[in-house]
């Protein structure tokens, strides 16, 4: 029996097909915008998925995966509650990127600011033809606070994002996967079946790999290179001194496991 989800605001609603989580921004009227409510709702869920959940999609109510964030909750704050407000965002979109599993986002429609910064947190990204990247915050006076300067430029480099911010400037779907916005991909309304597809042969690999790939390999590509090396042989080590590695290669070993072919 599978267990059950955190509770949630009604701005989320969480599913699950068998080892695959699916947390859906459930509120398409306001293009998805992320209140506070949402973003610690988004925290919550990370930091109590059931062990038995393997991976997670992030999907989206409507046309769009999200619009941002909610403007219409923005109150006057001095400087300390501002800065306090955008350490909030990067605690819950840091149990993303860290979280215990792998995360897939199915993105849509517009795909911006704060959007953009909560798509950067995922692991993997298919991007259906609809689908826009934007930051728009320079036009409204403001500046990303939810780890967005440093997650984004990972992806695209800093000149790229500093054009998305000075100009007002969109890429598409094709010209987002082209620079590192995206993964994949997919037709419109395709996009989270291939996102639970994708995540459902995460959910099938070894689990101290995933999690390596997830908690060591960001890491390691920030160290320098002989920091790196030193952790790369510690998480290979600890990854195949496990009994589900030694089990997993002796399949290999005996025939019984899948082969890397062409296609």
């Amino acid at each position: 029996m599978s267990q059950p989800f955190v509770e949630l605001p009604s701005t989320l609603r969480a599913s699950r097909r068998g080892k695959v989580a699916i947390l859906t921004l459930a509120r398409p009227e306001k293009r998805n915008a992320l209140s506070d409510a949402t973003v610690l709702g988004i925290e919550r869920f990370f930091t109590s998925l059931p062990s038995d959940v393997c991976s997670v999609v992030i999907a989206a109510d409507g046309d769009h995966f999200c619009a941002g964030l909610d403007l219409g909750e923005m109150a006057e704050r001095d400087t300390l509650a501002g800065v306090r407000h955008s350490r909030m965002w990067h605690r819950a979109f840091e149990q993303v990127e860290f979280g215990p599993v792998p995360v897939v986002s199915a993105l849509k429609g517009a795909v911006v600011g704060g959007g953009l910064e909560l798509a950067a947190a995922t692991h993997l990204r298919v991007a259906e033809r609809s689908t826009f990247y934007a930051l728009p915050e320079g036009m409204r006076g403001l500046f990303v606070g939810g780890g967005g300067s440093v997650r984004i430029p990972r992806l695209i480099g800093v000149a790229r994002m500093a054009d998305l911010m000075l100009t007002g400037r969109r890429y598409d779907a094709d010209e987002g996967a082209a620079l590192g916005l995206s993964q994949y991909v997919a037709e419109d309304g395709t996009g989270l079946d291939l996102a639970v597809d994708l995540a459902t042969r995460i959910a099938d690999n070894a689990p101290q790999t995933n999690y390596a790939i997830v908690q060591a390999l960001p890491r390691i590509a920030e160290a320098s290179p002989h920091e790196g090396y030193a952790m790369e042989s510690m998480m290979a080590a600890i990854a195949q001194g496990t009994d589900d590695a030694k089990q997993r290669m002796q399949a290999f070993l005996d025939g019984r496991a899948q082969k890397v072919t062409e296609r």
